[in-house]
């Protein structure tokens, strides 16, 4: 029987368990569109990934900041089944964790709703759930706020688990918690960016990240 490395195990969202990355994309370009008349290139929108949604908009424009997250939000949910996309082999790897005892759970930027709705739209909605969301902190990543209320909710010592997530804010956020950070590199993050963390390690594919989360004995 393989042992964890971590038995408790935070995940990152979008473009880490869900390829949500087309979607928050097209949606960021369909709002500044609407509201502004302005084209965002993919780049641009791809950088805003990871941080609460209102607070980056609201930073790219105070005016009207509250117009592009309601138009933000209005499309993405229209389009969220059309658009999301699947990870191959993370239903697997959840499966893998959970039957070797880990506890896996999810610390999103995204509201629980939203986030439940990501969830069931690329199946894996029964295998792991969401404790940290938006709406469950003032602070957001990259502070450690999010982690460590998450911790505290499921009643574990942040320093013994692990959060891993596909943006530089996900490992900064998981240092200042005193977790460990694992980076992965199939979502908005580059590879340089994410080295430049010091994440506990960075792997680039779906068996990667399960073979290193189940490699060596637990830590707690």
């Amino acid at each position: 029987m393989r042992t964890l490395r971590f038995r408790t195990i935070f995940f990152d969202l979008d473009g880490t368990l869900a390829n949500t990355i087309p979607l928050i994309v097209a949606s960021y370009q369909h709002a500044f569109r609407e509201i502004r008349g302005e084209e965002i290139e993919d780049a641009r929108a791809r950088a805003w990934i990871g941080r609460p949604l209102l607070g980056a908009l609201l930073e790219e424009d105070p005016e009207r900041g509250h117009d592009l997250d309601r138009t933000y939000r209005e499309w993405n949910l229209a389009n969220t089944a059309r658009l999301i996309e699947r990870y191959e082999g993370v239903p697997e790897m959840l499966e893998a964790l959970t039957s070797a005892g880990a506890n896996v759970h999810i610390v999103t930027s995204k509201r629980t709703e939203t986030a439940r709705l990501a969830l069931a739209a690329v199946g894996i909605d029964h295998l792991i759930e969401v404790v940290g969301a938006l709406e469950h902190t003032a602070r957001h990543k990259p502070d450690p706020e999010p982690l460590l209320a998450a911790a505290a909710k499921i009643g574990v010592d942040p320093t013994t688990a692990v959060y891993v997530g596909d943006a530089t804010v996900d490992i900064l956020a998981a240092h200042a918690a005193g977790m460990a950070g694992v980076a992965v590199t199939w979502g908005a993050g580059e590879r340089a960016a994410l080295e430049a963390t010091n994440p506990e390690t960075i792997v680039d594919t779906v068996d990667e990240l399960t073979a290193y989360l189940l490699s060596s004995p637990e830590r707690d």
